[in-house]
């Protein structure tokens, strides 16, 4: 079941007000942060969350939004250098564990991800997408196939799995990987393909294996 927590989301740029909107259709309090007072005109009329004028980088403009009480924190500016400072301060100075930067330049996405900052590319940003790295226990399926007998799902890679071949992962009749998000980018896991902090695995799962799935994602030597 998804949990419901305080989310403060950095920027009221189109994404940022169709996210904050997002999240709170779906239950959660949202306070959106933006250094222009102009910018929340973009909020929907209906929208009843907080709306602070500052930098997401600036503490005390992150503790008028409830950081401290923050489950989650998403940066989502027009600005590469803004985002992840925001999402810095947010994890480091007030120990918000889910965080998600926005990115326009592939180039520094390496860097983002080695201070464990998960990010996501301008190529492949989506409401959608964010929420789910936002929010544990938001729905988990991306596809399920008319029998509801396979689903596709993914999965952020486990501390478990990093530095270890990811083709090791899949279990006969029960689920396969098929493609790794890797800096944003979608790839085919070639044989030997090692796991990097980041990576966002999808696999192909039979219903009654999720449970599986999720043990051995956190423990690789557990028995299936």
């Amino acid at each position: 079941m998804e949990q419901l927590v305080h989310v403060v989301v950095v920027g009221c740029g189109r994404v940022g007000s169709e996210l904050s909107g997002f999240l709170e259709s779906n239950g959660h309090t949202v306070a959106v942060v933006d250094k222009r007072k102009l910018a929340f005109q973009r909020l929907a009329k209906d929208f009843t969350g907080y709306r602070v004028v500052g930098f997401g980088f600036d503490r005390d403009t992150l503790i008028e939004a409830g950081i401290k009480d923050a489950g989650a924190l998403a940066a989502v500016t027009s600005g590469d250098n803004t985002n992840i400072m925001s999402a810095r301060v947010a994890r480091e100075t007030f120990g918000v564990d889910r965080v998600v930067a926005r990115i326009y330049d592939p180039r520094r996405a390496a860097i983002y991800e080695r201070l464990g900052i998960p990010t996501v590319a301008t190529v492949s940003w989506t409401t959608d997408q964010v929420f789910k790295r936002l929010i544990a226990g938001a729905p988990e399926a991306e596809w399920t196939d008319s029998s509801g007998k396979f689903s596709l799902v993914e999965r952020e890679i486990t501390q478990a799995w990093i530095g270890k071949p990811v083709d090791e992962l899949p279990e006969l009749g029960k689920f396969n990987l098929a493609m790794v998000t890797r800096l944003g980018i979608p790839q085919l896991p070639e044989p030997g393909l090692v796991g990097q902090v980041g990576d966002i695995l999808h696999l192909l799962v039979e219903a009654d294996a999720l449970k599986a799935l999720d043990g051995k994602l956190a423990n690789p030597q557990a028995h299936i």
